[in-house]
């Protein structure tokens, strides 16, 4: 009797136990065909995400180049403004030596005509007086025949003075006039060299104006196919998330199935043990099993994270330092166009400063001088936490190389920091690595 009563009690725990411990009831089990419309699906959205990406790829490599044409024709126009403050400056000059030359010419001509009247004046007394040597007057009150002689020598000199001097006055006034033409020919000239200096810089700031619109138009063109991109990444990721949703719910009714199985069988076998012996035996407690500690991130993981943190932030010229986004400044033309001077964000070089400062490193807000800061690695061999270059000696663009083909990267004013496929177009050939 007790020891019916012992395996009575013993097959009461068993399925006591077993009730407590029972498999909860059946999640959804999604059908074969659920699954594969929806993977379907996300592959297409996928695809779509792929050309769209490609597409936005070749767009952003085209808006760099415009950038670089309206900072080329930024610089022309430069030149022709200081070409044509030369120009106004060399014209203004010859105005002046013009200026001066014409009065000298009109004060040699007025000598000139002064001499001349004198010297009618002494011809005609000398004919009115049948003498060669001046007015008759002039011999009057002489004392004695040497006087007299004195005089008519006196005369004689004053004569050959006056001819000597309009022969000077002459001469003089042909000076003033070569002087004047030659200064009438370099205000010609300079005169000429402003016109075409002026005319240059009309062109150079039209040239620039339109570059500038083209940049603006194709930013235009690349927001929208951005904002295109984000709504089929959007769409993407619902998708994704159905089908994962939908293979978790099978993953699950796979688990449920093989956790029923095995309670089924643990039931079997703790009922054949208890129907088998006197006494009444616990179950075993299920521990839980300890989890794993996290593996400890290092100072690469460090950059990553500090700089894909930032993602979403507005791009802002200038912006970003140690610390975080800061306000942009003004560069005279595109940022300003976009109001970067007046956003709170980062530009390319000032996004590598905030995420190399978790590590400990402190580089300068200059991309051509974090390319020389750290060893250079071929880009064949470049591993995250890499910086990538672009333009002559790296001074156009940097971003963070994440692995897969992949960077974090503050593009260009108008965009934010983002995650993108590394771009090949203009890329030098070393990265570098700082860490």
């Amino acid at each position: 009797m007790l020891t019916r009563l012992s395996g009575v009690v013993a097959l009461l725990a068993v399925v006591l136990t077993g009730t407590a411990n029972a498999v909860p009831p059946p999640p959804p089990n999604p059908s074969d065909s659920d699954i594969s419309a929806s993977r379907a699906e996300a592959d297409a959205k996928a695809a779509r995400v792929g050309e769209l990406t490609g597409r936005l790829t070749q767009a952003e490599s085209r808006l760099q180049e415009l950038l670089d044409d309206v900072s080329y024709k930024r610089e022309l126009a430069n030149k022709a403004r200081v070409d044509l403050e030369t120009a106004i400056t060399e014209a203004d000059t010859a105005r002046r030596e013009a200026s001066a030359a014409r009065v000298q010419a009109d004060a040699a001509t007025a000598a000139v005509e002064r001499s001349r009247r004198e010297l009618d004046e002494f011809v005609a007394a000398s004919y009115a007086q049948r003498s060669t040597v001046g007015s008759f007057s002039a011999y009057i009150g002489a004392k004695s025949p040497e006087d007299l002689l004195a005089r008519a020598q006196m005369l004689e000199a004053v004569s050959a003075s006056s001819f000597n001097r309009l022969d000077q006055v002459t001469r003089d006034q042909g000076t003033a006039a070569n002087l004047d033409s030659a200064a009438r020919a370099a205000l010609k000239k300079a005169e000429q060299k402003q016109a075409a200096a002026d005319e240059a810089k009309k062109v150079a700031e039209q040239a620039q104006q339109s570059a500038v619109e083209a940049h603006s138009a194709q930013a235009a063109a690349t927001t929208e196919l951005q904002s295109t991109k984000d709504a089929v990444e959007r769409e993407l990721a619902a998708a994704r998330g159905q089908a994962n949703g939908l293979e978790a719910q099978r993953q699950q009714y796979d688990q449920w199935v093989a956790a029923k199985k095995a309670e089924e069988e643990e039931n079997a076998r703790r009922a054949a043990a208890a129907a088998s012996q006197p006494a009444v035996q616990a179950p075993p407690q299920n521990r839980p099993a300890a989890a794993a500690p996290a593996p400890s991130g290092n100072r690469v993981q460090t950059v990553i994270n500090r700089a894909l943190a930032q993602r979403g932030v507005i791009y802002a010229w200038g912006g970003g330092n140690y610390n975080g986004p800061t306000y942009g400044v003004r560069d005279g033309g595109v940022a300003d166009s976009f109001g970067d001077y007046r956003k709170i964000g980062f530009d390319c070089s000032g996004l590598m400063m905030y995420a190399f400062a978790g590590a400990g490193v402190y580089l300068p807000h200059y991309s051509g001088y974090q390319y020389n800061s750290g060893r250079k690695v071929p880009l064949a061999q470049m591993a995250p936490g890499d910086m990538i270059f672009w333009g002559p000696g790296g001074g156009t663009h940097v971003a963070l190389y994440l692995g897969g083909g992949m960077m974090v990267e503050a593009p260009h004013s108008g965009a934010v920091v983002r995650i993108s496929p590394v771009r090949y177009g203009g890329i030098m050939p070393y990265v570098t690595r700082m860490l």
